[in-house]
């Protein structure tokens, strides 16, 4: 039978927020497809109702703790993955700096749009 092999070190920090992002990320995905798919249709959705939302500060709390979590929770994921599939040495530190920077640019991308989508700054 095969061996289990996993690059996270259970009971470890990276594995435990791991775990944390997706029931945040879940619980998240739930609100906004309830709100943006069940109470307003697709077709109903427009620039304005957007910058509406974003003018509540739970509601721009809410979408930039999204951001910030999936970002993340996707990074570490994809880093961890390649570490699974045998990434090692000069690879993976390459890997995992681009990875890193990759989501910094994300994160003050998408903080940067949620601003401009708001009056409230």
């Amino acid at each position: 039978m095969a061996e289990h092999y996993s690059s996270f070190d259970r009971g470890g920090r990276r594995w435990l927020f791991q775990r944390l992002t997706a029931v945040f990320l879940v619980g998240v995905l739930a609100f906004h497809f309830m709100l943006l798919h069940f109470v307003n249709h697709a077709a109903d959705l427009t620039f304005l109702g957007t910058q509406a939302r974003m003018n509540r500060p739970w509601y721009l709390i809410t979408m930039w703790l999204f951001l910030v979590t999936a970002t993340f929770h996707g990074v570490n994921g994809v880093y961890n993955a390649l570490v699974n599939q045998g990434l090692t040495g000069s690879r993976k530190n390459a890997v995992k700096y681009l990875l890193g920077i990759a989501g910094i640019l994300l994160i003050v991308q998408g903080t940067r749009v949620s601003l401009a989508m708001t009056t409230l700054v």
